[in-house]
């Protein structure tokens, strides 16, 4: 078997902070931080990700070229995740309704005299 081999300190490393992180997480989660909840939320699970991607899957060690893929496929989520956040901006376009009143339709009601043949002789 060819590859490189990792001590097992490492990975139990690994594995304590991931759990600690995990830790982490779960407690911002009772902390009322208002718009910064989803963001806090976010960086730890982003710091989570690059850990298991650096050890456990052995990009720390491995060649230039799964450097690069790995850029280019973060590249791309960058870009399509600008593309979504502009498409939500631009929607400020669309009417909304002032209250329910204004966006409710007519009933139908009895036809007013002289409508539909019905005459007033």
């Amino acid at each position: 078997m060819l590859g490189h081999v990792v001590p097992k300190k490492i990975y139990f490393l690994i594995f304590g902070a991931l759990l600690a992180l995990t830790a982490l997480t779960t407690s911002v989660a009772y902390v009322n931080l208002g718009q910064w909840n989803t963001i806090a939320a976010l960086t730890i699970a982003c710091c989570k990700a690059t850990l298991v991607v650096l050890f456990f899957m052995h990009l720390r060690w491995s060649t230039r070229l799964m450097r690069v893929v790995l850029l280019s496929a973060l590249l791309w989520l960058a870009i399509l995740i600008g593309l979504t956040t502009t498409d939500f901006f631009s929607r400020g376009w669309t009417p909304i309704p002032e209250s329910w009143e204004t966006s409710r339709l007519p009933l139908p009601g009895p036809p007013p005299q002289g409508e539909f043949g019905t005459s007033r002789r």
